[in-house]
């Protein structure tokens, strides 16, 4: 099973809401970077359908707006995955073959080629600059959790562990 995109964000009731905030601050200079930001916010990332509409209500061109959007690393095309795996390559994990865990967890999450999202969309992995647990080299977080001194064999339990739980969630309960 995999995360398909909504036939059409447009039709929902937040968007609705977005569209009046497009409208109401067309005119503005500097608008436009806050306004995806609250569409980010709505969706979790930048719908395609959203960028239509903002340059239609915004009368700009929608390259414009395509290009502000893969400007800035903080705006998304696709949506993550439940899981955010953000993977350290700070200088004590990268030294610590935090690289070598890139490529074990591309490969055990099924992460195509050019992708950071698994293709059942469970996972999103992201490597980052620091983490800040520098001790506990090399580190991933999964969402809020931190896993630190990490070996190749560590990494293929943590994801099992979450995949395991996710297969056990989709388990309906036995009746008593």
């Amino acid at each position: 099973m995999t995360r398909a995109e909504p036939q059409s964000v447009c039709q929902t009731e937040a968007f609705k809401q977005l569209s009046a905030d497009y409208a109401a601050q067309a005119s503005e200079k500097g608008a436009m970077i806050p306004l995806l930001q609250k569409t980010q916010e709505v969706f979790g990332y930048i719908p395609i359908d959203s960028i239509e509409a903002m340059a239609r209500i915004m009368s700009v061109p929608e390259s414009e707006i395509y290009g502000v959007v893969t400007f800035y690393k903080q705006f998304r095309l696709k949506p993550l995955g439940k899981y955010l795996v953000r993977l350290c390559d700070g200088t004590a994990c990268h030294v610590n073959d935090s690289m070598v865990l890139q490529d074990i967890l591309t490969d055990e999450l099924k992460i195509p080629a050019g992708e950071d999202t698994s293709a059942d969309g469970l996972f999103t992995l992201t490597p980052v600059a620091c983490l800040g647990c520098c001790s506990l080299a090399p580190v991933i977080m999964i969402n809020e959790e931190t896993f630190g001194r990490l070996t190749p064999q560590k990494v293929w339990q943590i994801i099992r562990r979450f995949r395991a739980g996710e297969k056990s969630a989709e388990t309906p309960s036995g009746g008593h």
